[in-house]
């Protein structure tokens, strides 16, 4: 195992999570008083786990036909698109 690896992703993707609507929602959940948080916890872990088991299943198989560098390029526009998108909605 490649720790430079797992620390850089695990980085990365704990960054990304920190106030996004996906915690959002986690936390939501969590506030509502009949509701285990164990539960709560569970259900979130598990969605993560099965969203990243499919994006790494999908930039296996797209890294098959597309040069991951390219990849790269797409996902940095796509986030410098949305981070626009966002601030003009926002406006």
């Amino acid at each position: 195992m490649d720790l430079k690896v797992l620390f850089v992703v695990f980085g990365t993707v704990f960054l990304a999570e920190l106030g996004d609507k996906t915690q959002l929602a986690t936390v939501l959940f969590a506030s509502k008083p009949s509701v285990s948080l164990v539960t709560v916890f569970i259900g979130a872990s598990l969605a993560l786990i099965l969203s990243s088991a499919i994006a790494v299943a999908a930039g296996s198989v797209i890294s098959h036909y597309v040069d991951p560098r390219y990849l790269s390029y797409i996902a940095g526009a796509g986030f410098i698109i949305i981070g626009i998108w966002t601030i003009v909605a926002a406006g």
